[in-house]
């Protein structure tokens, strides 16, 4: 997938805060530790760095979300990361992001962490981001 696709359904699925420019895509995807898996509809970018997997970010188009497809990237990256030697994994949510606290405490992940105003929105402030972990992946 290209930094274009992959920015412009970043930016339909991510209307609560700033989504990653183009730019910012073909940067991550310049680094050899960082993987991509999915299609344009919905998709997951992470790093594997030793063993341990970060989810960077997660993507599900609005005209395809409530199908599972958020599920399967789950299932996807988690796959790939242990592939490449991963044993356990991390990512950040924010605080008022139900949908994804669910999708990522049904997939086996518990919260390990805060960090403070992580996550800005115009209406509201900044508010924190929970670290959440996988162990073993």
């Amino acid at each position: 997938m290209t930094p274009q696709v992959l920015a412009h359904t970043h930016a339909a699925a991510f209307t609560q805060s700033r989504p990653w420019t183009v730019a910012e895509f073909a940067d991550l995807l310049n680094n050899r530790f960082t993987h991509v898996i999915g299609k344009a509809e919905s998709f997951a970018l992470f790093t594997v760095i030793a063993d341990e997997a970060e989810l960077l970010t997660i993507a599900t188009h609005p005209d395809y979300q409530r199908k599972g497809l958020g599920l399967c990237r789950m299932q996807d990256w988690q796959a790939k990361a242990k592939s490449l030697g991963a044993t356990r994994a991390f990512l950040d949510v924010a605080e008022d992001n139900h949908p994804a606290i669910a999708l990522y405490e049904r997939c086996g992940y518990v919260p390990c962490g805060r960090r403070k105003g992580y996550y800005p929105r115009e209406k509201t402030g900044k508010i924190d981001a929970i670290v959440m972990v996988r162990d073993p992946i």
